[in-house]
């Protein structure tokens, strides 16, 4: 099968569905993005295209989002034809993004290739990152930009023969009519190489000795070390758990930069507002900022942990939260619409108010100081992911089976 993922930030979402199709040596697969680092991948052909056009920063807001979508979809368009002229490439299907634009005029190049699209956010006023932190207030004008935000996928929903989206809280953000023409499936958690280990130690720059699993060790992971991301409340959090366990040593991975919200008037980002608010307040020798790490690096911290803290507002689940409860860590996480899909109270972690940073703080103190308390959570955490979020076993087949329902029968991936 020829198969074309377009995603402008490769591989994306499809960073275990390309990579298993491809070591089949089945197909002729083509990935299309903007990346111009993008990972070599074996058996995958990267092409790297260019928007079109980009809006002018004072370009009109409730137009921007779409200008820049509609640069982006016919510049990725442009890039198809190409393809098509110089490679000789015609996809059977094409598997990509649809929030930034990328797909928009795909059916104008090849009109009978069906498309999937991955519809990832719908942007509303209730229930989501906007309105929901008193810290962040949200202007007048708010509804009028988050209705020109979803121009895209208003657009999108008649440009894809199937829609997908990777949780039922995310389907549901979308309007009632995008629903019998969306499928539910997560994009897949490896969880036969996300294991817990318990020999598993890291080695800290400051530290003569190793850190191991058994040690007493907080962990906080997100891309970006932001308000979407609660870092603001887990550092208000901080100095009680730190005086309550003087022995803890609390590791952060995340860059300094902002991926969802506004930034920072701290010249420093959040990280600098946040020191200056709670800086005097902590032990710093057992404080340590990793900043962004390799994968392998990032794992470990997670089979080390004693407790992994997951602080997110009503947004797109990380991956760091599935891939954390697979490799056997006990969560304590905030208690919102997205988490408690993947996470029972008192079951397979354990669910605080995202606002509450005295909760959070008593919550993370005793799972610290109890970990036999607790021990239950992590093994049942890992057995629910492998359950419903597995790569191979629950993942990898829905989404073959979506690809095989838009191809004739002789273009079928077979599993194997």
């Amino acid at each position: 099968m020829n198969i074309l993922f377009v995603h402008q930030n490769m591989p994306g979402q499809y960073r275990e569905l390309v990579q298993w199709l491809a070591a089949q040596g089945q197909h002729r697969i083509f990935f299309l993005t903007q990346k111009r680092d993008a990972p070599i991948l074996k058996g995958v052909e990267t092409r790297i295209y260019q928007a079109h056009k980009k809006p002018a920063k004072d370009a009109y807001g409730l137009s921007k989002v779409w200008e820049e979508a509609a640069g982006a979809g016919f510049g990725a368009a442009m890039a198809a034809r190409q393809i098509e002229a110089e490679d000789g490439f015609v996809p059977d299907i094409v598997v990509g993004h649809v929030g930034w634009g990328e797909l928009t005029f795909f059916k104008q190049v090849w009109p009978d290739v069906p498309i999937i699209g991955f519809f990832e956010y719908y942007y509303n006023m209730e229930g989501g990152l906007v309105s929901f932190d008193p810290e962040e207030p949200v202007s007048e004008h708010a509804p009028f930009l988050m209705a020109a935000r979803n121009a895209v996928p208003l657009a999108n929903i008649e440009v894809v023969d199937q829609g997908h989206t990777p949780t039922y809280w995310q389907r549901d953000r979308f309007p009632p009519s995008f629903h019998d023409r969306m499928y539910v499936c997560h994009d897949g958690i490896r969880t036969d190489k996300l294991r817990p280990d318990p020999t598993a130690e890291v080695q800290l720059g400051r530290l003569d000795h190793p850190v191991k699993a058994g040690d007493e060790v907080l962990t906080y992971v997100a891309r970006n070390l932001e308000r979407a991301r609660g870092f603001h409340t887990f550092m208000r959090a901080l100095p009680q758990i730190m005086k309550e366990r003087p022995n803890v040593r609390v590791l952060i991975v995340g860059g300094n930069e902002v991926s969802y919200g506004g930034k920072s008037e701290n010249p420093k980002g959040l990280r600098g507002e946040m020191e200056a608010e709670v800086g005097d307040q902590l032990d710093w020798d057992r404080l340590h900022f990793l900043g962004r790490v390799p994968y392998a690096d990032y794992q470990r911290l997670i089979q080390i942990s004693r407790c992994h803290l997951y602080l997110t507002m009503p947004f797109v689940l990380s991956w760091s939260l599935l891939e954390s409860m697979a490799m056997g860590a006990t969560v304590v996480a905030s208690d919102v619409a997205p988490v408690r899909e993947a996470i029972t109270h008192g079951e397979t972690g354990l669910l605080v108010d995202f606002f509450d940073t005295d909760a959070i703080a008593k919550q993370v103190i005793d799972v610290l100081g109890n970990p036999e308390k607790h021990a239950h959570l992590g093994p049942a955490a890992r057995d629910h992911v492998v359950r419903e979020y597995d790569f191979l076993t629950k993942c990898l087949p829905e989404h073959i089976a979506q690809i095989n329902a838009l191809v004739p029968a002789e273009k079928r991936i077979t599993m194997g």
